[in-house]
């Protein structure tokens, strides 16, 4: 949850330090904090609670001319957000320094024995408590850095993405990684850390990517070392970033979540590149053609995810089953790891993570890796852990999400269990081939049919949220694929604007959320020509008499539910199993804006991160 970022070599540290955590602030922005340590064994950590401009700030007129540092910006896990539990912390003697992503689960252990040994603690934390175990057993065994890092490590049960400095060890950081993302740049005599590689693209294209249980030594003017926790010397994978800077940058929008909502024809023809050939009539998804035997045997299809990768999930249910006919079972990735499940050698699972990193999602990974069923990770960060720890896998090709309400991602991770759906179906001939063009045509079209949305509807969106930003309330219904599209419409309005609001199935309605309508709480109706089509038209009705305030999304050209709702936005049509990607655009556009109304900030929502790498 929380971003590190290192720098060691011949520029000056802070420089490259600070803009760094600006672009790793979306995992977390409760406190920051850099630590620089100085040619002459100084060490100066500078650090405040709040965002990264805090920081910036306090550090205006400090001492910051160090060649070597380590940051952070913090989601807090313990303790409360606060200038002394921010990040770096430092041993007791002030000799080492240390900033950590993660959680320690037995620090309350460690703690209590590091007390009965004199220690003193000063923050809440559980990063503290680690820091003075490894200065505790560099005293105690007159050992290395190096060393003191691991055999403390060996000693650590939960999850971490580490890195420390030392005041005699100018030249030096070490950094380890257990279920937390961690990679290392490689530049001309200089090195940088981070938990992507956002901070330093600009800098370097080479890095490498810390694999769990893996401590690495970076000196500067030496080569890299990598061991695991028992001293074992490690392979170094070098790999080559495709990532560019301007991917990273708002190009002209005013927030990251705008630009990455109108990036959305480009990303998603990004994500179809390759996949859909001879004008429709194939479907190419490696990860399926080079496991043929398995799409083509499997007896379930179990999907795990968290957040809005859940709500995708739900739509790949609707796509499997419609195309594939294979039984599909959709988890919670927090519920999955603790509810004993039953999982099958003949199972598929499949794993879907924005960031491929998300703690519970990998740990339900670790499961059924452990029953013997195939896993085939969804992500969009190449290198990360899913992709890594799945046997096969397809990415999503969206570009780096900096907004941390996903937006490009959901759309990119529907289009893949779309097409995933269709060669799988392909393979098993559970559709024909003309079934297969008639969709995958439709396919080709959707960039085109998401950018008609963005131009024609932006304007009247922006208009329209000022009726609803003071509401203080929404529901959200839909029906079949559309169902998953008001869950997600609801949690985007949660995330950034503060309203309660909820996703419901619009049958259900009427057993319950219906004493809830009245002219003060606005539904939102996800109502596109479909099977179910006059069934919703039905609960529309049901709505309407009860005196509430209907914004409805429809197909061009409705006729019905235009006659009905207070307001109308119209989308292209498209086959039915397509309809989740397109309807889903509106709903972000209008999140977007009632935030905007209600002035939050739509990139850094409070309380939420970008990446969840703890429980």
């Amino acid at each position: 949850m929380c971003g590190i970022v290192g720098y060691i070599g011949n520029r000056k540290a802070y420089d490259i330090l600070i803009k760094g955590l600006h672009r790793l602030e979306y995992r977390g922005y409760d406190s920051a904090g850099v630590a620089l340590v100085a040619r002459d064994g100084k060490i100066n950590i500078f650090k405040t609670k709040g965002k990264v401009e805090n920081l910036e700030a306090f550090c205006a007129d400090k001492d910051l001319g160090a060649c070597t540092g380590i940051a952070h910006t913090r989601w807090a896990t313990h303790g409360e957000p606060s200038d002394t539990n921010a990040h770096p912390h430092y041993s007791e003697d002030g000799n080492i320094a240390i900033v950590h992503n993660g959680t320690i689960e037995n620090y309350k252990v460690l703690k209590d024995a590091l007390i009965q040994h004199g220690c003193k603690f000063h923050s809440e934390t559980d990063t503290e408590v680690l820091v003075q175990l490894i200065e505790y057993i560099r005293i105690s065994n007159k050992c290395s850095l190096f060393s003191a890092v691991r055999q403390a490590l060996k000693q650590v049960v939960g999850a971490y993405a580490i890195a420390v400095v030392a005041k005699d060890k100018p030249d030096t950081i070490i950094a380890a990684r257990q279920s937390s993302p961690l990679v290392i740049g490689i530049g001309d005599n200089e090195y940088f850390l981070a938990s992507d590689a956002t901070p330093f693209v600009e800098y370097t294209k080479e890095c490498v990517y810390l694999k769990d249980g893996e401590i690495a030594e970076i000196k500067q003017g030496e080569s890299l070392r990598i061991t695991d926790l028992d001293n074992e010397e490690s392979e170094i994978d070098v790999t080559t970033l495709q990532m560019s800077i301007s991917q990273l940058e708002k190009g002209g929008y005013p927030h990251f979540m705008l630009k990455e909502i109108f990036e959305q024809p480009d990303t998603l023809r990004d994500c179809i590149r390759g996949r859909v050939v001879d004008r429709g009539h194939r479907i190419i998804i490696n990860g399926v053609s080079d496991n043929r035997e398995v799409f083509k045997n499997a007896k379930r299809i179990v999907i795990v995810a968290c957040g809005t990768s859940w709500h995708a999930a739900l739509l790949g249910r609707y796509l499997i089953q419609d195309m594939c006919r294979i039984p599909v079972v959709v988890e919670y990735a927090s519920e999955f790891r603790y509810s004993n499940p039953v999982i099958n050698k003949d199972d598929v699972v499949i794993a879907i993570s924005q960031s491929g990193e998300t703690a519970d999602t990998l740990a339900a990974v670790q499961i059924a890796k452990e029953a013997g069923a195939f896993v085939f990770g969804i992500s969009n960060v190449v290198g990360s852990s899913i992709p890594r720890e799945t046997y096969a896998g397809c990415y999503i090709h969206v570009g780096p999400e900096i907004g941390v309400a996903s937006t490009k991602a959901f759309t990119g991770q529907v289009m893949v269990l779309t097409l995933l759906s269709l060669a799988v179906a392909q393979l098993r001939g559970t559709m024909t081939d003309d079934q297969i063009a008639q969709v995958g045509k439709c396919v080709l079209k959707i960039p085109t049919y998401v950018k008609r949305v963005l131009e024609t509807l932006n304007d009247k969106i922006e208009r329209l949220s000022l009726t609803y930003t003071y509401a203080r309330n929404f529901l959200y219904l839909g029906r079949g694929y559309s169902y998953p599209v008001a869950l997600e419409g609801a949690l985007k309005l949660k995330e950034i604007s503060y309203i309660h609001a909820e996703g419901y199935p619009a049958a259900e309605m009427k057993h319950g959320p219906i004493a809830l309508i009245d002219q003060e709480m606005p539904t939102v109706i996800i109502a596109p020509k479909g099977h179910v089509y006059e069934k919703i038209v039905s609960n529309v009705q049901q709505v309407k008499a009860r005196g509430g305030n209907i914004l409805a999304i429809v197909t061009d050209g409705d006729t019905e539910i235009s006659k009905i709702a207070d307001h109308v936005l119209e989308v292209p049509e498209m086959p039915e199993c397509l309809t989740p990607i397109i309807t889903s655009v509106p709903l972000q556009l209008l999140s977007y804006y009632i935030a905007i109304n209600k002035g939050k900030d739509v990139d850094m929502p409070r309380n939420l991160a970008k990446s969840v790498t703890v429980e």
